[in-house]
Order: C-alpha cells, then sequence, then structure tokens
C-alpha cells in the first residue's frame, strides 16, 4: 500500500493507475455512476483502500477505496464515515470493512 498525504492524492493516483469508474453504495450494491453497472459483494473486490482523518476534526473522516469488479471493471468508491449506512447491507458491509484491519 501507499501513502498518500490527503484524499485528492490518493484519487489522483488511483486514477492514473486505472480507477476511472466512480463507485456509490446502492441498496446494498455497488452503483456505477457513468453507467447502469451494479456490483453485488460477490463481484468485486477492494485491491487497496486508505484513510483520512480531519485535521481539526476526528469525525471529519473518509475512507477511499480502489474496487475491481469480477468483469475487469476499476474505480473508486469513497465513503465519508457513516454516509451510507442506511444503503449498507451486511454482505457489503462485511466486504468493505474486512479491509480496515
Amino acid at each position: 500500500m501507499r501513502n498518500y498525504d490527503n484524499l485528492i492524492e490518493a484519487i489522483d493516483d488511483l486514477r492514473k493507475r486505472g480507477y476511472t469508474e466512480d463507485f456509490e453504495i446502492k441498496s446494498g450494491t455497488l452503483g456505477c455512476t457513468s453507467s447502469d453497472l451494479q456490483l453485488h459483494p460477490e463481484h468485486f473486490n477492494v485491491d487497496e483502500f486508505y484513510r483520512f482523518e480531519g485535521e481539526t476534526n476526528p469525525d471529519d473522516s473518509s475512507v477511499v477505496y480502489a474496487i475491481a469488479s469480477d468483469t475487469g471493471e476499476k474505480g473508486i468508491l469513497v465513503d465519508a464515515y457513516g454516509a451510507y449506512a442506511e444503503n449498507m447491507t451486511p454482505e457489503l458491509a462485511e466486504k468493505l470493512t474486512k479491509h480496515k484491519h
């Protein structure tokens, strides 16, 4: 894993390395914002993740995930801690959090 000073630096480098799609959590899946692609937890892997804490407030934290689908799409999911809680299924939560240890 690499070291980044901030979220923007991490996103820029991941984009350069081929993680070009933007993912968001939708009803327990990862949805691609530029297409109709929907990825269930069993259809993607978290290649890398990076956590960033706010300088003045630790509650202003976020994680950027480098995601690769089993069909070859690569992209980024940015999660401000807890922002997607209402759309998170146990399976999706497990897939994302098992990489945080």
